[in-house]
Order: structure tokens, then C-alpha cells, then sequence
């Protein structure tokens, strides 16, 4: 509170009392009051309540500071990033997207601010009732209100053929479909051949919970917790006759703790078409061929039919055709051929999907 007083009343007619501040200052000429940023009392202490320096920092190293400004707490969204444009030689302001600070994990939060989400600074600044001085920024390829109409997606192409994985960004309107997301992932990619077929899998632990259909709308699709994949539809899928069963195959090792077995999935799920009649011997050799495995190391390998978290080892001469009958590839990830192994394969990058960061990446567009 800051209210002038009439010089010509008294002491108890202000209400004035022990404890009070009277502030003064000399007059000053009209013309040099228009030059100055607090020209009197008011106005100087309306920014000492007001004024904050913000620590910001780039969201890609979110533990150190960038920057820091001096900022007024009644600045709006615009004021801010319109600082932090400047500050960062930015001629586009709306390509600046700001992140809030958690007081509690000190680190950013999941979500980024909206564009002109907020009204003012102090509400960027404050978490559960706690304020914060540090805020987050990133550079973006678009203005942030074209990229808030985007659905932006990690997709992970697993090569048909190569032992390899690559991760594709891919920004595409809300309102798109699957169908739309293969499309445009399909002149990015290394195809087997011309017109290769693919298809987008949700995977979660090293195991295929769902396969999307084309139609399915991208904008409820989540991959932030779980890794999108996207591969080629093998030929032999596509003709599947009455005694043909299309399964899933998993890696696994198992681990002893606490004298309790625990089966640890590892390494790229697939697809395994089998056929009526046909034994594990003979089907061993198809994923031989088709994961390029050297003899001496597959020889080691043991397979084995799980469902429900039970374990059953095979033996070459046993037909899995009878143990699978579920025709529905939707809904069967408990019931799976295991392949028991060691791990020997480097760490995917895309693997820190299945504990990811908690916080979005700057969004950067292929070309």
C-alpha cells in the first residue's frame, strides 16, 4: 500500500501511525519524469514488489543455468518470451517454448506452458503453492502455436533385414491417421523392396501389445511411456490359410532372486508365422535364418512356450501348432515362444522409451 498524503492534514486525519514509512522526493520537471522508468514513489516500489530474476535454462541440460533476467512478476507471456527471444538473438518470439520448474524432483515438468497458456510470469514461477525462479526453454523449428495443431510422434523403424533400428520423428495434424503416419514415414526408410507393406506396433518391455489399424486417429497415441515400431509386413503374413497360426516370439532370460524365477524380456519382439505339423526343429532354423544367428551361438540357445508367466521348455520334436490356438495376434503377448539367451546385444538408444526422461525433447522436424 502507497498512498499519497495531503501535507495540509494532520497526522491522525492520514490515519498515520507509530510504525508507518513516509516517503518523499524532490520535484522533478515534467520532461524528466517522461524519461524515467519509475518516476515516483509508487511506481519504484510497485517494481521492487514485482521485480524477479529468472534463472533459464535450456531443457536439453536441464541442470545448469543459461541465462538469467530481470524480469517483472506482471510481465505476460509475451513479455517473457519476448526477452528470452531477444536474449538468445531470436527474431521470432513464438518459436520460443517455456517449461515449468518442479520444486519438489527439480527438474521440469512433464508439460510444457501452451502457448499464451498463462497470463502472467508469477504464474509460470509458482508449483503447488511454492514459488520457483527457474524456468525452461527450447528453440522450436515452427512457431509454437502451428506445432500445438502438430501430433508429434517417435516412431522406431526396425530394418527387415539389418540387424538395425533408427528413430524418426514424425509431425503430422492432429486429425491423422496411421495410415497417414506410414506414409509419411515411408520415403524416409530403407524398404526391402518397392512396395513393401508396413505396419505400427506398440511396444512395452520388450514384448508386442498391439498392432494399430490404419484407420486408428494418431491424436489419443501415447509414446511417451510405451515405443512406437514401425516394420515391414513379411509376404508370409499377409496369405495366412487355416493351418497356418501367426505368433509372438520373445527374447528372455531368466533370474533367480530371492529364490523366486523371474523372466526377463530383452532384445526385439517379432512375428512368427508356424504352420500345422511343422516341428520346433523345423521352425528353429526359419529364425535361424531370419535373425542371422551363427550356429555355434544358436546352438546354445533353448526355446521354450510361455503363458500366463508359466514356463514350459520345448523340445525339437514337438509341434507348437497345437499349443497355439488363439488365431487373435491382438490380444495373445501372454502366451509366447520364448527364445532363452544371453544378452550380448548393444543397449538400443530408443530403449530409454521404456524409463524416459520426464520431459519432452525440443521437437526438430525431418527433412
Amino acid at each position: 500500500m502507497c498512498e499519497p498524503i495531503e501535507k495540509k492534514f494532520t497526522f491522525r486525519a492520514c490515519q498515520l501511525e507509530d510504525g508507518d514509512i513516509i516517503c518523499f522526493q524532490k520535484s522533478l520537471p515534467i520532461e524528466s519524469t517522461e524519461q524515467l522508468r519509475y518516476p515516483d514513489v509508487p511506481s519504484f516500489l510497485e517494481y521492487v514488489h514485482n521485480h524477479q530474476v529468472v534463472h533459464f535454462r535450456s531443457l536439453e541440460k536441464p541442470k545448469e543455468d543459461d541465462f538469467c533476467l530481470e524480469m517483472s512478476k506482471l510481465y505476460t507471456y509475451d513479455d517473457v518470451v519476448e526477452n528470452v527471444a531477444l536474449q538468445l538473438g531470436l527474431d521470432d518470439p513464438s518459436k520460443i517454448r517455456l517449461t515449468a520448474h518442479n520444486c519438489y524432483s527439480q527438474q521440469p515438468k512433464p508439460k510444457p506452458i501452451k502457448y499464451r497458456g498463462v497470463d502472467y510470469l508469477s504464474e509460470m514461477l509458482v508449483h503447488d503453492n511454492q514459488t520457483s525462479d527457474i524456468l525452461y526453454y527450447e528453440v522450436l523449428d515452427i512457431p509454437l502455436p502451428e506445432l500445438q495443431c502438430l501430433k508429434t510422434l517417435k516412431v522406431a523403424f526396425l530394418h527387415a533385414t539389418k540387424d538395425e533400428v533408427v528413430i524418426h520423428t514424425i509431425m503430422l495434424p492432429k486429425q491423422s491417421t496411421v495410415g497417414d503416419v506410414l506414409n509419411d514415414l515411408k520415403p524416409k526408410v530403407e524398404l526391402s523392396h518397392r512396395n513393401a507393406e508396413l505396419r505400427l506396433l506398440e511396444v512395452f518391455y520388450h514384448k508386442i501389445y498391439k498392432i494399430f489399424p490404419a484407420n486408428e486417429k494418431i491424436e489419443n497415441i501415447n509414446d511417451q511411456y510405451w515405443t512406437l515400431r514401425a516394420e515391414e509386413i513379411p509376404e508370409e503374413e499377409k496369405n495366412l490359410g487355416p493351418n497356418d497360426r501367426l505368433i509372438h516370439a520373445y527374447h528372455f532370460t531368466k533370474d533367480t532372486a530371492q529364490n523366486q524365477m523371474q523372466i526377463q524380456n530383452f532384445g526385439e519382439p517379432f512375428f512368427l508365422v508356424i504352420h500345422e505339423g511343422e516341428t520346433l526343429a523345423e521352425i528353429k532354423l526359419r529364425i535361424q535364418k531370419k535373425l542371422l544367428v551363427p550356429d555355434e551361438e544358436f546352438a546354445k540357445w533353448k526355446f521354450a512356450f510361455l503363458s500366463l508367466g508359466r514356463l514350459e521348455y520345448l523340445q525339437d520334436s514337438d509341434i507348437l501348432f497345437s499349443r497355439f490356438q488363439s488365431r487373435d495376434v491382438y490380444g495373445a503377448w501372454e502366451q509366447y515362444l520364448g527364445l532363452e539367451h544371453s544378452d550380448n546385444a548393444p543397449k538400443r538408444s530408443y530403449a530409454a522409451n521404456q524409463n524416459r526422461h520426464t520431459f519432452e525433447k525440443a521437437v526438430k522436424i525431418d527433412n
